[in-house]
């Protein structure tokens, strides 16, 4: 099966057990009920199991990422960065990008990751 980002504005019982394992100080529940037009959530799904994820926030024409995160199991296959990518493509209104400092990847891990995925650094984030 093909692995697949979508965004997610509801959750099945199976995607908050996945969602807990990509983010597992999070609460799960609360993150869903805060989802809207504005507020967003995406998924990487291979096999019906999310493998990573990131929450996206939209004002006007700049999107906001936070807690960009891949599952430990699934890291250093390229999930993430298809994940970033292909979330950037399906909001093709944004035009200005940010991505939060965060996330529990090593910091230089991180800095090379949104390197290659044409970030520059800034003092709290990353910007496209």
């Amino acid at each position: 099966m093909k692995l697949t980002i979508q965004r997610l504005a509801s959750l099945t019982a199976q995607d908050r057990i996945d969602l807990a394992k990509v983010w597992p100080e999070m609460d799960i529940v609360q993150l869903e009920a805060q989802l809207s037009e504005t507020q967003r959530l995406y998924a990487a799904r291979f096999n019906d199991r999310l493998l990573a994820a990131l929450q996206l926030s939209i004002s006007g024409t700049q999107g906001k990422i936070f807690n960009l995160n891949v599952r430990e199991v699934t890291r250093r296959r390229g999930v993430g960065q298809y994940l970033l990518v292909e979330t950037i493509a399906q909001n093709g209104a944004l035009t200005d990008w940010w991505i939060a400092d965060d996330g529990d990847a090593d910091r230089g891990v991180r800095a090379a990751f949104m390197q290659a995925c044409g970030f520059r650094a800034q003092a709290d984030g990353w910007v496209k």
